[in-house]
Parts: C-alpha cells; structure tokens; sequence
C-alpha cells in the first residue's frame, strides 16, 4: 500500500501531481529501447487525445489514435509486441462505432469497459486508458503502480471485477480530497496520476521523494496544506 493513497492531505496530495511531468521525464530518459518516446506520447495522451475526443459531437477514438494509445500504455508500462499488431488488426469502422457506443454508456463504467473489451488486444486496462481520456471525471487509468498502491488489490487481476474495485477507491479518494481542498477539482484520473508518480518516484529512487513528509491519514494532522498554491506547470485533464 502506498503512503500516498493513506494520506488525507490535499496539499501533499497536489504537491506530488506537480512532480508528474519531471517523473515522466526522468523515466522517458532511460535506457533501453523506450528511452525518449515516453514524453512525447505522454504529452500526447495526456493533452492532445482528450481535446481531439472531446471537440467531437459524439466522444468516440480513432484506429490510429486506438495504436497510439497501446503504444503509449506499452511505452508507460511493460512491453508486449504482441497487442501493439492486434490493436491494430480492427478496423476503423468497428474502432469508431464501438468506442462511440462505450462512451454513451457512462457513468456505467461496466458496460462502458465490457464494450470497449470487444475490441481486439483491448482487456479492461486499455479500455479504462481510452475512457480515461475522454471522461477523467468518471474514469482512471487502470496501471499497475495506481493498483498496487491501493490497499487490497494486490495481486493485481486484469479482470473487470478487479478493475471496478479499483475504480471505487480511486474514485472515492478524489471525492474525500474534494470535501476537504478549496479548490474541488479532484478527478479519478488525476488521482491516478498521482499515485503512478509516487509510486514511479519510488521506483527510480528520484530525489524529489525526499521533499515530502507523507505520514498522514487525518487532514487535521497533517503539514499545513497548500491548496490554494496553483502549480508552476498543470497538465490538462479535461
């Protein structure tokens, strides 16, 4: 369980989503065959895939931006060749009229997931990362380091039970952070981000981890919170 998800505290909370893009960079840098790719398909899932899904009339993805998306969750976690050719086997109509149909469905994430989960190489993983995209407020990115930080989810089953036990207290950490910090703008999405750059951090072993103090489960306890300190540099999550 991460420290992080037991902490009450929005400020330390916020203070850790304006370590992520420098947590992306610093794991973008590193060696091997993925060194370089991961900010600039970062960047692109993270600011320019939701603007493209919501500037439609109906919220739906594209089959390039479906390959895209897979080469991204590849790039961010563990690589596997194999769903990047499946993915991109579907065809472009069936991408288009599925993903339309899975976001009609929301806020049933179930059924919003089990449709997008038709699609080749798309488990319930890939379809949370898609639904993420465009409906941050409903959905979050189902990665491995957000799930294993969360108490009672380990091992980690790629199932959509698990996945919906996941969404449940990432969703309900965002609503308790919102109660309590002015500014109210806590999404399941933003919270999994957090917790990816925690845990990511971690992993590294990044120096930025040294600047905090989490050790809090009531807000009352914690170090004087900062919520009406706006970051130097806020992704778009919308």
């Amino acid at each position: 369980m991460s420290a992080l998800f037991a902490c009450k505290d929005p400020g330390q909370w916020r203070r850790v989503y304006e370590k992520y893009w420098e947590v992306v960079e610093a794991k973008s840098s590193g060696k091997g065959k993925k060194s370089g790719k991961l900010l600039a398909l970062d960047k692109w899932y993270q600011e320019e895939l939701p603007t493209a899904i919501l500037s439609r009339s109906e919220k739906h993805v594209t089959l390039p931006e479906l390959v895209k998306l897979m080469e991204w969750k590849l790039t961010r976690g563990k690589f596997r060749p194999r769903l990047q050719q499946l993915v991109a086997s579907n065809g472009e109509e069936t991408v288009e009229k599925c993903s339309r149909k899975a976001f009609s469905f929301l806020p049933d994430v179930k059924a919003a997931i089990a449709e997008l989960s038709t699609l080749k190489a798309l488990g319930p993983a890939t379809a949370s990362a898609v639904l993420a995209a465009g409906a941050p407020a409903q959905v979050a990115f189902m990665s491995d380091e957000a799930v294993e930080s969360v108490p009672g989810l380990t091992p980690i089953q790629y199932t959509a039970k698990h996945y919906g036990l996941y969404l449940g207290k990432v969703a309900e950490r965002s609503k308790e952070l919102n109660k309590v910090d002015g500014q109210r703008d806590w999404t399941p999405h933003r919270v999994e981000l957090c917790l990816w750059t925690w845990a990511t951090a971690k992993t590294l072993q990044l120096s930025l981890l040294e600047e905090f103090d989490i050790n809090c489960g009531d807000v009352t306890k914690c170090a004087a919170s900062d919520t009406n300190q706006r970051p130097v540099k806020r992704m778009r999550t919308k």
